[in-house]
């Protein structure tokens, strides 16, 4: 499974990097992370990292069903008060099997923040002091014999529910648990609560924290202007990606270090880019072809060439892929009322309904044609995914081209001033680089 997640991480997040990648399988550590994507947060945290690790989630999904495959995939039940059950006897339950996981040298994975907002916001919530408690539940269950650790993990997405954007996953240093045995004997309760904050701190260090989320849309849309950031459409991806996450958490910083909300000319620059971006919006204009073409970046040979030559893929990449992947759209958009669900459901389903589909073609097709066997598997393994990716990549070059070809020369006037006016500006009043 963690093979097959490897491949479908890099076909969703094809600009991906792990930073500070612990090495241990075995470490005995509470890896604390935040919940910024729900399911995505998982996908990408555990299955692009080497520790063995286990992980808690809601408690409705461990149907009779489904509860052998999320036990073989490592996920423990988390109870609920509206679950309906005993949720303090039931969750004691659940913290034995953590005590004994940790016990046996494996790790365990929290998402101590506890639920995810339902629109992406570059965050960290506050966090509870479940991980700590399990952590020191653990240590006096093996009368303290073994290390326990705690690990501060950020996963830093550009847009979880883009196909092709970026994710970084930043991990902080390990802290020893047993180093506080004499403050948590002395006091339980004050040291967890002093844990749990330092580990706060340890977590906002990993990720893009805006302290006031009233100023994120603000946050992106200076990245987007200046196109250094993580923003999933508006951003340079010419500079390296861990380049454009240190910047955002730079500027994210800033924010939370000056009283951007009291400040005259930033709440005057807020409004200015709140305008200009919903103008856009209104008029059908989208920021990153407008850009191209006010910078005279524009490669309208070379895309119409790419287009030509990549269109038989395409072909392929629309018998293959696109036909599943539809109907796995459809169905989840459906079904999940909360579209933060969407990105990470789609991308696992998605790719077991294309690998099962091209499966049965393959089977067919070397059953009733003169296709070998051999040739099907390797197709199978290696091409199917990149064919994926270039039609997906195909279908991003034409609308691009489109909406380039479409931009007028009075929008060009509009906009292009204007843009210009609040780069000066955003240079003159943040000084972050």
């Amino acid at each position: 499974m963690k093979g097959i997640l490897k491949i479908t991480l890099w076909v969703y997040f094809p600009r991906f990097k792990n930073v500070n990648q612990p090495k241990k399988l075995y470490s005995r550590t509470i890896y604390m992370c935040n919940h910024a994507a729900s399911f995505m947060d998982p996908l990408a945290v555990v299955g692009s990292q080497s520790p063995i690790m286990f992980f808690m989630t809601r408690s409705d999904i461990f149907t009779p069903v489904m509860r052998p495959v999320l036990w073989a995939s490592h996920m423990l039940p988390i109870y609920r008060q509206h679950d309906g059950v005993d949720t303090k006897k039931k969750n004691e339950e659940v913290f034995k099997k953590c005590a004994k996981i940790l016990k046996n040298g494996r790790n365990l994975m929290v998402y101590s923040e506890g639920f995810t907002d339902n629109v992406f916001i570059r965050r960290l919530k506050p966090i509870k002091k479940g991980a700590v408690r399990i952590g020191f539940d653990t240590l006096e269950n093996i009368n303290w014999e073994k290390n326990v650790y705690l690990q501060a993990v950020g996963a830093n997405y550009s847009d979880p529910n883009v196909v092709g954007s970026d994710c970084v996953v930043s991990n902080g240093d390990p802290i020893c648990l047993n180093e506080y045995k004499a403050a948590y004997e002395e006091d339980k309760n004050k040291t967890i609560s002093y844990l749990t904050q330092k580990m706060e701190k340890e977590m906002q260090a990993q990720i893009t924290h805006v302290e006031n989320a009233d100023l994120a849309p603000f946050h992106e849309h200076i990245m987007r202007i200046t196109r250094k950031g993580m923003n999933a459409i508006d951003s340079d991806f010419r500079i390296p990606l861990l380049e454009r996450w240190k910047y955002s958490k730079k500027l994210a910083n800033w924010f939370n270090e000056n009283e951007v909300d009291k400040n005259v000319d930033l709440i005057d620059l807020k409004a200015r880019l709140n305008a200009y971006f919903s103008k856009q919006e209104k008029l059908g204009v989208e920021e990153t072809p407008l850009y191209t073409v006010l910078s005279n970046q524009r490669k309208k040979i070379r895309d119409i060439v790419a287009i030509v030559l990549l269109f038989p893929v395409m072909i392929l990449g629309m018998i293959s892929c696109y036909l599943p992947y539809k109907l796995i759209k459809s169905f989840v958009e459906k079904s999940f009322k909360r579209s933060v669900f969407w990105g990470s459901v789609k991308m696992l389903l998605g790719f077991v309904a294309i690998g099962v589909y091209n499966l049965i073609l393959l089977i067919l097709l070397t059953q009733f044609t003169a296709l070998s066997a051999a040739f099907g598997f390797l197709y199978f393994i290696l091409l199917l995914p990149i064919i994926g990716v270039v039609t997906h990549a195909w279908f991003k070059i034409c609308s691009k081209h489109k909406k380039m070809s479409n931009i007028t020369q009075k929008e060009i006037d509009e906009f292009g001033q204007e843009r210009t006016e609040l780069k000066n500006e955003i240079e003159r009043l943040i000084p972050v680089a």
